[in-house]
């Protein structure tokens, strides 16, 4: 099932009065996201223009919100637009190479104070607490300091960057204690050296390299448009490093200067087996919370592999509740059997389940027939929004590997809709006196089930 808050068919319309189911649909769908990212470190950077967007108000609410719910955050803030109006201001024209600006020593005060007043701006909003505001009560703590140890860019291609910088080391010790008891870390596009010099620092920079140094679950960066789109302007809403390197060299001429880096970013980030990377619009109301509480998200997200936060495991008691959910609409459609969730229950320990996101998006049973050597395989079931992964086979090879363990012979499977799928996997037909006495016995004829069987 997927879940879309910004329509009003699924959850609050803004022009209405929610009804209490569209707050139950919510909250319950949306729990088991809470479970996962509690405790978790989340680098969230937000660019000059996010900054003054409309909706800057409302992501600071979400970030409040994120903080209750007991997510460490960073929160990393650029500020480009502003020191453009900065220098515009005084005259004073910059030149950019390779996506970079050259900060001169003229420049580097107009730098310098965009970037504070981006800073105070955005500890004065998360320092609020109105009644009837989403920051009623939120007592957020934000620290800022000297975390960003940066060196010269240098001269590159006979070109003195001059106060532009990279980043040599991110203080992960002071970042690490200060979120440990409760603080919002915030750090800027600014960093210092060993000598006492500031350099301009690109804000995306500071974001990926703040990531792999604290070795974050995500890194969710705001853009003024939502994610990534194909040439077709579809949105791509998962991404592998492979596909967004090579997303990055087939669209490096159509691409803004603002998703480049987005994407130079990302790729960063893309060998650290940890790091999740989120590209999401600052111009859009809720899109923090849709992008990290539902199941279908709306933005791009870059992970390195689609499965590296599923678990396949055996079930347990605990994954009753689950498993009816996802077998519900099949039931429902006669593709399989009704079960009660008291046959569930006394046949979970046949169960190996797939879970992701925090819920059960993939489940199969086995039932031996140890006289006979053979073995069913029952209710292999994926959810409609992971059945482009493979996990339909990574279900059926370890419940062939369990069977093997349990020194059974042949695989059978009753199937009234799938049966070409398993045609593909080596199953071949067989008949209904080819089944084990006992099963031969239940056989439901009207049903009229297709007979498959594989040696194993």
């Amino acid at each position: 099932m997927k879940i879309d808050i910004s329509t009003p068919n699924s959850a609050i319309d803004r022009t209405r009065q929610p009804h209490h189911e569209d707050y139950t649909f919510i909250f319950r769908q949306s729990s088991p996201y809470i479970h996962a990212h509690r405790g978790k470190t989340f680098i969230i950077m937000l660019p000059g223009e996010a900054l003054n967007s409309e909706q800057f108000v409302n992501i600071v609410g979400d970030i409040a919100l994120l903080s209750s719910l007991g997510v460490r955050m960073v929160l990393v803030h650029g500020a480009r637009s502003q020191i453009n109006s900065h220098l515009a201001n005084r005259n004073i024209r910059t030149e950019f190479y390779r996506g970079y600006r050259i900060t001169t020593s003229e420049c580097l005060t107009s730098v310098t104070e965009a970037v504070a007043s981006q800073r105070v701006k955005l500890e004065s909003q998360l320092s609020m607490g109105l009644i009837n505001s989403p920051m009623h009560g939120a007592r957020m703590r934000v620290v800022s300091g000297n975390f960003v140890t940066a060196r010269p860019f240098g001269v590159i291609d006979g070109v003195d960057f001059q106060h532009t910088g990279e980043i040599r080391r991110i203080d992960q010790q002071a970042i690490t204690q200060l979120l440990d008891t409760g603080y919002i870390v915030l750090l800027s596009c600014l960093g210092y050296s060993t000598t006492g010099e500031i350099f301009n620092l690109l804000t995306e920079d500071v974001a990926s390299h703040a990531a792999m140094a604290l070795n974050a679950e995500k890194l969710i960066m705001f853009s003024s448009d939502t994610g990534l789109r194909d040439s077709d302007g579809k949105l791509l809403s998962t991404l592998r490093p492979s596909e967004i390197r090579g997303y990055l060299d087939d669209q490096q001429q159509t691409q803004t200067p603002e998703k480049l880096r987005l994407i130079k970013a990302a790729v960063a980030v893309c060998d650290n087996d940890t790091v999740r990377t989120h590209i999401i619009s600052h111009n859009e109301d809720g899109t923090l919370l849709r992008e990290l509480f539902t199941r279908q998200g709306c933005g791009t997200l870059i992970t390195r592999d689609a499965h590296a936060y599923e678990q396949l495991r055996s079930a347990n008691i605990h994954d009753v509740g689950g498993i009816l959910i996802l077998i519900a609409p099949l039931e429902e459609r006669g593709v399989l059997v009704h079960r009660s969730r008291k046959q569930l229950e006394r046949e979970i320990n046949m169960f190996t389940v797939i879970v992701g996101d925090g819920m059960i998006i993939g489940c199969a049973s086995l039932h031996p027939y140890t006289e006979e050597h053979e073995a069913e395989l029952a209710c292999l079931v994926v959810h409609p929004n992971y059945r482009n992964g493979n996990r339909g086979d990574l279900l059926l090879e370890h419940i062939e590997q369990k069977a093997q363990q349990l020194g059974m012979d042949k695989l059978f499977v009753l199937t009234t809709q799938t049966a070409h799928w398993f045609v593909e996997r080596g199953f071949t037909p067989a008949k209904v006196a080819d089944l084990p006495l006992e099963k031969q016995a239940t056989y439901n004829r009207p049903r009229n089930s297709r007979v498959l069987v594989k040696r194993l």
